[in-house]
C-alpha cells in the first residue's frame, strides 16, 4: 500500500466521494442514510448527494476521503452521533450511557481498492478527527463476530476491523428481527 493522505470532504471533492462510493453499496445513499430517517427514501439519490454537499459547507465535514497519490480510495463518515438520526431511534444501537460519543456508520473502499488495510487507516484517521474537535469517544455499531461477510455487506464494519484499531466491545447486541448481530465498540481518541 502507498501512503495514504486524508482530506475532510469538501464540496469541490464530492466528486472524489462518488468514486469512491461508485460500484457499491453507497452509490445512491451518499452515506445519508444514518443521517436522516424515512426521510431518506424519499429524496432519492440526487437530493441525498445535495444534503451531503451541504453538510460538506460547514467548518466540520461530515467524513473524511482517503486518498493514494491522486486516486480516492476511501470513505469514512464520523459526526457526532446526535447528528445520526437513524441510529438515535434505533433499537440495534441504543446509547450506553450519557458520553456525547461521535459515531462511524459506515466505511467504504473502493472495491479496487480492497484487501490493502485502507478500512483500518480510515477508522484510525477518523478517530483522530474527531479527538482534535473534542470528542470524548469514538463508537462504531459493526457487525458482530469473526464470520466472514460480503464486501458490500459489510459497510459498517466487523467486530475484528474495529478490534485492530483499538476499539473494544462495550455492549453486546441483540439481533434486531431479520438482521444480523451487532455489537456496540468504543475507543477514546489519544
Amino acid at each position: 500500500m502507498t501512503r495514504l493522505a486524508f482530506r475532510p470532504l469538501r464540496p469541490s471533492l464530492m466528486e472524489c466521494m462518488g468514486e469512491v462510493l461508485r460500484g457499491s453499496w453507497g452509490a445512491g445513499c451518499w452515506c445519508m442514510f444514518p443521517r436522516l430517517a424515512g426521510e431518506a427514501n424519499e429524496i432519492g439519490s440526487a437530493g441525498r448527494r445535495a444534503a451531503m454537499t451541504r453538510l460538506a459547507r460547514r467548518r466540520r465535514a461530515p467524513g473524511l476521503l482517503a486518498f493514494e497519490g491522486r486516486e480516492p480510495v476511501g470513505w469514512v463518515a464520523i459526526a457526532p452521533r446526535r447528528e445520526f438520526r437513524r441510529i438515535e431511534r434505533s433499537r440495534a444501537t441504543p446509547r450506553v450511557d450519557d458520553v456525547n460519543v461521535w459515531v462511524i456508520p459506515c466505511i467504504t473502499v473502493r472495491p479496487d481498492a480492497r484487501g490493502r488495510g485502507i478500512a483500518q487507516a480510515l477508522i484510525r484517521a477518523a478517530v483522530t478527527y474527531a479527538g482534535k474537535h473534542g470528542a470524548p469517544a469514538v463508537e462504531a455499531y459493526p457487525r458482530a463476530g469473526s464470520a466472514r461477510t460480503a464486501d458490500d455487506n459489510a459497510f459498517f464494519g466487523t467486530e475484528p476491523m474495529f478490534r485492530r484499531a483499538g476499539f473494544r466491545v462495550v455492549r453486546k447486541a441483540g439481533k434486531a428481527a431479520g438482521r444480523l448481530p451487532r455489537v456496540t465498540m468504543r475507543r477514546a481518541p489519544r
